[in-house]
């Protein structure tokens, strides 16, 4: 191939598609608001940590993250399975560390399977829930960096 610029291929940068972007604001007080995709997330603190306690706080967001996608690995099972997901529930708790840094410890998610799962299909269920997306980051964490715009 003459005149071809060699093409290389990093393996650490994700494609421009692949990028997810979203924008947090300040609103008042102890407030935020982030907009994806159109949709608007509020987060807050409770009143007792300053807030005005208006919504989750992030840490609720972020544990809430994990069961929803746990949820949703569950629902997508049971429906290519032809099974009912009515009476799916994720029950979730999370216990902060008592020492410094501040960070989630803990983490327990359980899954309440619907009424009319079958005995066979607990398994399989449970092995899929628990390759979830969010799951499977928190195993094997992303590269983070974190700056101030100039």
């Amino acid at each position: 191939m003459t005149g071809s610029a060699p093409q290389t291929v990093s393996t650490n940068q994700p494609h421009a598609a692949d990028v997810h972007r979203f924008e947090v604001a300040h609103v008042d007080h102890d407030a935020y608001t982030v907009d994806i995709r159109g949709h608007r997330l509020q987060v807050d603190q409770p009143t007792e940590a300053g807030g005005t306690d208006t919504a989750p706080t992030p840490t609720e967001l972020f544990a809430a993250s994990l069961a929803t996608c746990v949820a949703f690995y569950a629902g997508r099972y049971l429906h290519r399975h032809n099974l009912p997901r009515t009476g799916l529930r994720v029950r979730t708790e999370f216990t902060m560390a008592a020492d410094r840094p501040a960070r989630v410890a803990s983490l327990r998610v359980v899954v309440v399977p619907p009424p009319k799962l079958p005995e066979q299909r607990r398994a399989a269920l449970l092995a899929v829930v628990s390759h979830c997306t969010v799951h499977n980051t928190l195993r094997q964490p992303p590269e983070i960096d974190i700056e101030l715009e100039p």
